[in-house]
């Protein structure tokens, strides 16, 4: 019953800016660590970005100074804001989340379906 929704990918110009977002659902009792990935063509799956439920975040390396991530606690949503955006960061990226459901006692793992994100030259 929980799903992820995800919205905001696109094709930009390099330099530009997007801002992603993903909108959990469901029966949702709470929400802890949110995150990011994104995976290019012949690459592996790899974190971009994540949050705690208390703020606390992570960024890989490449996209340090130029992503923030985010989160609406009200609205169940975490965002991702990209800026300065380079022709390497072209890739699906999903955003996931810990979440725990009313009748269950553990968090469990859900992905988004994906968005593209296209930069161009």
């Amino acid at each position: 019953q929980v799903r992820l929704v995800e919205s905001g990918g696109g094709l930009v110009q390099a330099g530009d800016s997007l801002r992603l977002s993903c909108a959990a659902s469901g029966s949702i009792r709470d929400i802890g660590d949110m995150g990011w990935y994104r995976q290019a063509p012949g690459n592996q799956r790899e974190l971009v970005a994540s949050i705690t439920s208390g703020g606390r975040t992570n960024y890989a390396d490449s996209v340090e100074g130029r992503f923030t991530i985010s989160r609406d606690n009200a609205k169940n949503t975490e965002y991702l804001q990209m800026n300065k955006l380079k022709p390497e960061d072209t890739a699906v990226y999903y955003c996931n989340a810990a979440i725990g459901s009313w009748g269950s006692l553990a968090l469990y793992t859900y992905w988004g379906q994906g968005t593209q994100v296209t930069v161009s030259s």
